[in-house]
């Protein structure tokens, strides 16, 4: 009896000890991950991040400037109105807008990544069918289609920034719009050199190709690791996390990730809830000012440029007595740019430079991480 009364005894120590094992560390470190970004702080990784990412930026902006650059020749090609060829502008940017709730809305849903990536390929495959538009009514809708596509694009800054230590944000989102500035004057470039020679159908395939090739290189971008934790995915993000620290060459931050799964993401009406509403609209109005200015003025240029210098100009165009057409007696249809409009357009863009330098200038650059 005094045996089998000291094995029970042993057995229910055993079973303490056990549960003793069982039960986690009271006062276990746990991080977050905005507190690991910051401190693994700013290395290699962010710097193919900006280089990737910002690329973006270059197709982006090829595909929004290409409007400029091509309208005087389907004006041509098709014998337009200036309505209908406002309505080319107009329709692109109604697909931006319409895509952009849409893709964003799906972003939250279903990762930053997989929209971004979705995106390129549709802006691609439109733009490249675009370039086939056996009619102006096909060539609108195709467009507007890449205006869709290209909104999706927004999807790799909020990457970017959201792996970015607050201290570089300030300094690298401006610096960022550097390359739409790269892919403005990049498609202004090849429009004088494609377009006099084998035309606007190939100066749009060949706009094609940055964005391409841009897809080919996103798989060395990772998902967004505040996306993963908030849909509970804590495991993914931490493996994101251990690999730009180790790409950064920096320590991890002790304990474990911990941040809790949102339930609800992608809330339209999160953004008119009286807690955001203020943000909200002032971000509105500030946008619609910005977009309505800058837009307005790049995309009409391309408009000012050629009534200026053809249908403005005080010599009226040679004209054939025995030509009765209708472009006989509209020269403005079939006067495509020439050097002196290229130039032209070139000189303003790079005065964009002025717009980029400023701001960064004005910010304090922020000092290395010591690791």
């Amino acid at each position: 009896m005094a045996a089998a009364g000291k094995e029970e005894e042993n057995a229910i120590g055993l079973e303490e000890i056990h549960e003793e094992r069982k039960e986690p560390p009271k006062e276990q470190k746990t991080f977050t991950v905005e507190e690991a970004v910051e401190t693994i702080g700013f290395g290699r990784f962010h710097i193919m991040l900006f280089l990737i990412m910002g690329s973006t930026g270059v197709a982006e902006a090829m595909e929004i400037m290409l409007i400029a650059v091509v309208s005087p020749l389907i004006r041509c090609e098709w014998q337009l109105q200036d309505w209908q060829v406002a309505l080319v502008t107009t329709m692109v940017f109604f697909g931006y807008m319409v895509f952009s709730i849409v893709l964003g809305l799906l972003a939250d849903r279903y990762g930053r990544w997989k929209i971004l990536l979705l995106s390129f390929l549709w802006a691609a495959y439109f733009s490249l069918l675009t370039s086939f538009a056996p009619s102006y009514i096909w060539f609108v809708f195709l467009r507007a289609m890449v205006g869709g596509g290209v909104s999706g694009h927004a999807q790799g800054l909020i990457i970017k920034t959201e792996f970015l230590p607050t201290k570089y944000r300030g300094y690298m989102l401006p610096l960022s719009q550097v390359f739409w500035l790269a892919g403005s004057l990049l498609i202004i470039g090849l429009a004088s050199v494609v377009n006099p020679s084998i035309g606007w159908r190939w100066l749009i395939r060949i706009a094609s190709i940055p964005g391409i090739l841009l897809i080919l290189v996103f798989k060395f971008i990772p998902e967004s690791a505040r996306y993963n934790v908030s849909t509970g995915n804590t495991r993914a993000a931490l493996a994101t996390l251990q690999r730009i620290a180790r790409m950064n060459r920096a320590a991890m931050p002790e304990g474990q990730l911990r941040e809790p799964a949102k339930e609800r993401r992608g809330r339209f009406k999160d953004l008119i809830h009286l807690k955001y509403l203020r943000t909200t609209l002032q971000i509105w109005i500030i946008w619609l000012g910005i977009a309505f200015a800058y837009y307005g003025v790049i995309l009409a240029s391309a408009e000012l440029l050629e009534r200026d210098l053809v249908c403005g100009s005080a010599v009226p165009p040679p004209q054939d007595s025995s030509d009765d057409s209708e472009e006989n007696h509209s020269p403005c249809h079939c006067r495509l740019f020439g050097p002196a409009a290229y130039q032209t357009m070139i000189i303003s863009t790079v005065g964009e430079i002025a717009r980029n330098l400023f701001p960064i200038l004005a910010l304090p650059f922020p000092s290395h991480d010591a690791h």
